[in-house]
């Protein structure tokens, strides 16, 4: 990812990033002037019109040669239709280059902060609550959107206003063409003093609409819960308080806002008044012809009444510039977990695993492993068991690097984790969770996730082996029933079995079931358990339970206490070990009581 210009200018920042689109840019920015310049031509038409019909001797035309009244006027009725017609073709031109810009690096933006947010590592999101990135990859992108699509043209036509028409005014009547340029640099000064004053206001709006979504998404996603313990009007009063915070925010920034265009039409009526009083006293001493003088009243209000748009655009502008250092800072965000460049195709992975000496915190001086080596052979199946937060779920985190390792070195295969592509490396390891989660989708397309390539047949048959299919036939549309957000519409057992098909149908030489059996009753554990004798057959198997009857038979047991091994061994050597162990099992098997150790 490029480095961006730093984050005091916004505006630099989202030209950097829009590079690949500098020729478009320049393009509409060509049309957009064009457009302005044949849209200020038809004030110097009325005025030769005027100039035709009350001194048609001494008109602009006649001096070319032309005297008769109609064909003066017949010139100029041409002129008007190609002047109109041209700034009709400039204005669709921009019009359409602006907008589709905008659509464009809305769309490049969004999914490139999508991709690197897929990139970061999973402290980044512990750290950061879902409604706030949500609220950056729409609604601060939208933002964006909105000034690309209507502030940037409004800014060029302002500027190539005033350029063309004060020199027009140096041109035609130099002796009072200062009365109209002078408000001009007091009102692009108050302009930009204005900017930096609201900036602090706009971004304090974003972090509000942030703190909003933020709270509207983890109530949706806990609606159960609010309903459960019937918190839902307490819910509303928090909304409550966050909205109104957002309405106090962004009424701050209006009441501001708000002002400028008042301020600037005193500004402007001063200079408009100047020019219709002492123009019109020059016409009268006939220092100044009519129809210049038609030509100046017309420009003046062309040149001066535009700029009160610039507070509306001042607003677009902020606005979008407090998004644009939001998305870009999370562009900017470095990514700790960079890919190794070793490839490891799955047909080559054996699955031998070696973990030396490794560490592991998730928050500095509170370590979760330590200094722990574990060797799994290939092909095999271990279990590990353990009090919870021993560390047996960080170690599967770790093995497929969603977190990095302190100090040590993972091995697979003989080759340092670190080294191996991503991809590559969790392509080649099917993770079953105790947290499962379904997509918005029917059962066959969450079974066939990570794998869509495969086959009604195939997804059918991993579905028996997961000991789903009979459940997934009496569904009102079976394979293809919708399950719901998350999986709302089936059981815990259900979409734990899913996720057993989907891990099945992925195919991997290593397989880990991270408590893949805590949801599902006695009976459909059993189902699974003769299953996954099948299913675990040629290949590294990792299952981590609580439940010591799940994984009694494996080949090997190895035992966690505050992140190290303290126990390993076979089941009946464990039992005979009169450990850890041995008192886990005499508690679930109703033979004992737990020991303080």
């Amino acid at each position: 990812m490029p480095t961006h210009p730093k984050r005091s200018q916004p505006l630099a920042r989202l030209l950097h990033y829009g590079r690949n689109y500098r020729s478009k840019i320049r393009q509409a920015t060509l049309y957009s002037i064009l457009n302005k310049f044949f849209d200020l031509a038809p004030p110097a038409l009325i005025g030769t019109a005027v100039d035709v019909v009350v001194k048609p001797q001494d008109s602009l035309i006649a001096r070319l040669g032309i005297e008769d009244v109609f064909s003066q006027l017949l010139i100029l009725t041409a002129l008007s239709v190609i002047i109109w017609g041209l700034e009709s073709i400039f204005e669709y031109a921009y019009e359409y280059l602006w907008r589709n810009l905008a659509q464009n690096i809305q769309h490049d933006l969004r999914l490139d902060a999508y991709s690197h947010i897929q990139d970061l590592e999973l402290a980044y999101f512990e750290e950061r609550s879902t409604g706030s990135l949500l609220a950056i990859l729409n609604d601060d992108i939208n933002q964006l959107e909105r000034f690309l699509d209507v502030g940037a043209n409004e800014i060029l036509q302002v500027l190539t206003t005033v350029i063309v028409i004060g020199t027009a005014f140096f041109v035609l009547t130099p002796a009072i063409a200062w009365m109209t340029i002078l408000p001009i640099p007091l009102i692009l000064w108050g302009s930009v003093a204005f900017q930096d004053f609201l900036a602090p206001r706009y971004a304090d709006v974003r972090e509000k609409v942030s703190s909003l979504s933020s709270l509207l998404s983890n109530n949706l996603s806990g609606i159960m819960t609010i309903k459960s313990f019937t918190t839902e009007k307490y819910e509303i009063e928090r909304l409550r308080v966050e909205s109104e915070a957002y309405r106090q925010s962004n009424r701050k920034a209006i009441k501001l806002s708000a002002a400028f265009i008042p301020l600037i039409r005193l500004v402007i009526l001063a200079s408009f008044c100047a020019i219709l009083l002492f123009g019109g006293m020059q016409v009268a001493r006939g220092q100044l012809a009519v129809g210049t003088y038609s030509v100046l009243v017309f420009l003046t209000q062309r040149l001066l009444w535009p700029l009160t748009r610039l507070g509306q655009t001042l607003d677009l502008y902020q606005r979008a510039m407090a998004s644009t250092n939001r998305v870009m800072d999370l562009l900017d965000t470095p990514i700790v977990i960079h890919s190794g460049d070793q490839a490891l195709p799955s047909g080559q992975v054996r699955g031998e695993i070696d973990l030396n000496n490794v560490s592991f915190a998730y928050q500095e001086g509170y370590p979760i492993l330590k200094n722990l080596s574990l060797h799994i052979a290939a092909q095999k199946k271990i279990a590990i068991v353990g009090t919870t937060g021993s560390g047996k779920s960080t170690l599967v985190k770790l093995l497929l690097r969603l977190y990095e390792i302190n100090t040590g070195s993972i091995i697979l295969d003989g080759i340092d984790i670190k080294d191996i592509f991503l991809y590559d490396l969790r392509r080649n390891i099917g993770l079953v969770s105790q947290d499962v989660f379904l997509f918005h989708g029917t059962v066959k397309e969450n079974i066939a996730y990570g794998c869509p390539e495969a086959t009604m047949e195939q997804i059918i048959g991993a579905a028996k082996s997961a000991e789903a299919h009979s459940f997934i036939q009496q569904l009102p549309k079976g394979y293809n029933t919708v399950v719901g957000e998350r999986g709302q519409q089936l059981s815990g057992g259900q979409r734990q079995r899913l996720s057993i098909a989907r891990a099945i149908l992925k195919n991997p030489p290593i397989l880990i079931f991270d408590e893949a059996t805590s949801a599902v009753d006695n009976e459909t554990e059993a189902a699974i358990a003769r299953s996954l004798e099948q299913i675990t057959r040629h290949r590294t198997t990792i299952v981590i339970a609580h439940r010591l009857s799940t994984i009694r038979h494996t080949d090997y047991i190895h035992v966690m206490e505050y992140g190290q091994i303290v126990e390993s061994g076979t089941h009946e050597a464990l039992i005979q070990l009169e450990g850890i162990y041995a008192n886990l099992w005499r508690v679930q098997t109703g033979e004992g009581q737990i020991l303080i150790l």
